[in-house]
């Protein structure tokens, strides 16, 4: 599987990147089956939070004989210095690991939120001061939300982050203005040599009243023919991969979609985009 470099990072990561929101509702067998899967697919980065609930849980008895596998990226939704170096002890405790590669402030969907973790005796104080123990090398900021690329120019300019994931794909792309920072969000991420995560890449759209048919909290799209187009047009802007659907029946062929990664024109880009008017986006 193609690789790309994370950023300042340095770390080359593959253009899949485990979404470890797949283990919130799963036993510790299915999951060691999708371990199992990931590592055959040659995946080397894995996102994990708290907030997936038991996912750490099922990921920790990996780490004593994987960690030097994986670039492990971890997060937090507490908004306080205490609160989140709590959670970091908490989430390095579960997943049996001394120190995080990337600790990230998780689900950032408003400039209150940014102002909370950035103010003084907020977040950003207790990991600055993790960094400095050796308990994270990177930081970086997470989150959706149609406002999400307009917060993350806007935090970059308060923070050196190392780090950005936010939502890419063709039916939110079809909104002008979100099409306008999140271009503008890679093109800064770039400048400043952030890396640069995308999730949502399958979105269909929100679920509404039509019966679940997935774990994801929105609809994805789940046909092979559809998966490999949304692949191709997220991973053929200039971002390091992406974060697998939280699903583990969709995951295969999402690692086979990115196996099968073929960059797109810009014209490509523009039909692609032009089709996602038909859809209701997920982020109105």
């Amino acid at each position: 599987m193609e690789t790309r470099r994370f950023g300042r990072t340095g770390h080359m990561s593959t253009i899949a990147i485990f979404g470890a929101a797949a283990f919130s509702e799963i036993s510790q067998e299915d999951a060691d089956q999708v371990m199992e899967q990931i590592i055959e697919a040659g995946i080397n980065h894995i996102d994990v939070a708290p907030g997936y609930r038991q996912a750490e849980m099922r990921i920790g008895p990996w780490m004593p004989r994987e960690r030097g596998r994986f670039f492990l990226g971890c997060k937090t939704q507490e908004r306080t210095k205490e609160g989140a170096w709590n959670q970091m002890q908490e989430s390095l405790k579960r997943l049996q690991t001394e120190a995080f590669d990337l600790y990230q402030f998780h689900a950032v969907t408003t400039m209150a939120e940014l102002d909370a973790i950035t103010m003084k005796g907020g977040a950003l104080e207790a990991v600055e001061e993790a960094r400095r123990q050796g308990l994270t090398k990177f930081i970086g900021i997470t989150g959706h939300g149609v406002d999400a690329p307009k917060i993350y120019l806007e935090a970059l300019r308060r923070f050196d982050f190392d780090t950005v994931l936010f939502p890419l794909n063709f039916v939110q792309m079809a909104n002008p203005e979100y099409r306008k920072y999140a271009e503008e969000l890679i093109a800064e991420c770039k400048a400043k040599d952030v890396g640069t995560m995308v999730i949502k890449f399958i979105t269909k759209g929100p679920w509404g009243e039509k019966q679940h048919t997935a774990t994801t909290w929105y609809e994805p799209f789940e046909d092979m023919e559809t998966i490999q187009k949304g692949v191709n047009f997220a991973l053929s802007y200039d971002v390091t991969g992406l974060c697998t659907a939280a699903d583990t029946r969709i995951l295969p062929l999402v690692l086979q979609a990115c196996e099968n990664f073929r960059r797109l024109n810009s014209d490509e880009i523009e039909a692609m985009i032009k089709s996602g008017e038909q859809y209701e986006p997920l982020f109105a």
